[in-house]
């Protein structure tokens, strides 16, 4: 398992990735690895089989004071393209008000292959920034796909 977070807020651009600047946890097989601040490579499966990785996003977001009360949207991208099943929508009940916003989905990796995977700010309104509070992405290894082979 890996985990990567930002301590402190930052003012996040519509369709911008979320920078995580620090390591939470770390993976200690070197299947997730860091290539960006907001960038991780996941490193396909072997044996024929491609391999499977649950990754979340976790923040708290708001639009800062002035901004206008619209939607907030989070979501993980897999190359670079926002995965549709992986958008969290909230909406703030004020402006300048915290809310809490969390969302998971499974990645496969095609054996001898590897994926970058992070988290953007997709939804809201162009000229606002979202202001993005103690995010943090996990990346966890599951178990192989495809058929267990013996000696």
């Amino acid at each position: 398992m890996a985990e990567y977070i930002t301590t402190t807020d930052q003012n996040v651009a519509l369709n911008a990735d979320i920078p995580f600047n620090q390591v939470s946890s770390s993976c200690r097989k070197g299947n997730v690895l860091p290539v960006a601040p907001g960038l991780f490579t996941l490193r396909g499966g072997s044996n024929g089989n491609p391999a499977r990785y649950r990754v979340s996003i976790s923040a708290n977001v708001q639009i800062p004071t002035g901004g206008t009360l619209t939607p907030i949207a989070l979501g993980i991208t897999y190359d670079g393209v926002v995965l549709p099943e992986s958008i969290a929508i909230i909406t703030p009940q004020a402006v300048a008000q915290y809310e809490h916003i969390y969302n998971e989905v499974t990645v496969v990796v095609p054996c001898g292959c590897c994926a970058n995977v992070g988290a953007r700010y997709v939804d809201g309104t162009p000229d606002d920034p979202a202001t993005v509070g103690t995010p943090a992405i996990t990346v966890r290894r599951q178990a192989t796909l495809g058929v267990t082979r013996t000696a």
